[in-house]
């Protein structure tokens, strides 16, 4: 497991950024290969070339997540510049402690008291108000961290293949292939339970059943 926390990436995405993506790819391959095992049935060719394509969609929806999380974070960043235009722009300290909480009472409402929170509010008023205006653009940090995506992405699809290598058969190579990618769906809720209070087996039994659904759901829908 410890591949999935390789230190860039774990520097350059969340815990559940990198939870959301490895999932995702999954997902994506272990819908592309139950549908092989049914469709192509044991066409060594047709089967292999599936793979190949389960890879390659891999690899575009790598590049779709990044660019999408670049996105998103430029989203953020901006909005965090909305908010410290409004404060800077706020004639007393009233109004810009008000505008921080806009932002963020939902959030922080269940986690601090009152008085704690507006004690936060005002060190975030002064400290935007002392500091030098930032431009909401596109950073390196935000690259590297689509990297990061496109990499977690990729890397889920490749265990699906590995059984093609050591096992001639193609009826026996898929399924041993299935069953790689079902148990890292176990593994993968195994490991992430330990950055929440839920307990590791639960986890790691409700998110195998979770992906299994969301399989089930592609292949249905005709995903």
């Amino acid at each position: 497991m410890a591949g999935m926390e390789i230190r860039f990436i774990t520097r350059h995405l969340t815990a559940g950024e990198r939870l959301g993506e490895l999932l995702f790819g999954l997902i994506m391959t272990l819908t592309f290969t139950l549908t092989a095992g049914f469709v192509l049935g044991e066409d060594k060719d047709a089967v292999r070339e599936l793979l190949i394509a389960t890879i390659g969609c891999n690899i575009a929806w790598g590049i779709i997540d990044g660019g999408l999380l670049v996105l998103g974070r430029i989203f953020d960043r901006g909005r965090q510049a909305r908010i410290g235009e409004a404060i800077r722009r706020s004639g007393t300290d009233d109004a810009a402690i008000a505008a921080v909480g806009a932002e963020l009472d939902d959030t922080l409402e269940p986690l601090t008291s009152p008085h704690g929170r507006l004690a936060m509010y005002r060190d975030i008023v002064d400290r935007v108000r002392a500091a030098p205006q930032q431009r909401p653009g596109m950073r390196r940090e935000d690259l590297l961290a689509a990297f990061g995506v496109f990499c977690l992405v990729l890397a889920a699809s490749l265990p699906a293949a590995l059984p093609f290598v050591f096992i001639d058969e193609p009826w026996l190579a898929l399924r041993v292939s299935n069953a790689i990618l079902i148990a890292l769906f176990f593994a993968i809720g195994y490991r992430w339970a330990s950055y929440t209070s839920i307990n590791p087996w639960r986890a790691a039994i409700v998110l195998t059943l979770f992906g299994m659904a969301m399989v089930g759901a592609a292949i249905a829908l005709g995903g």
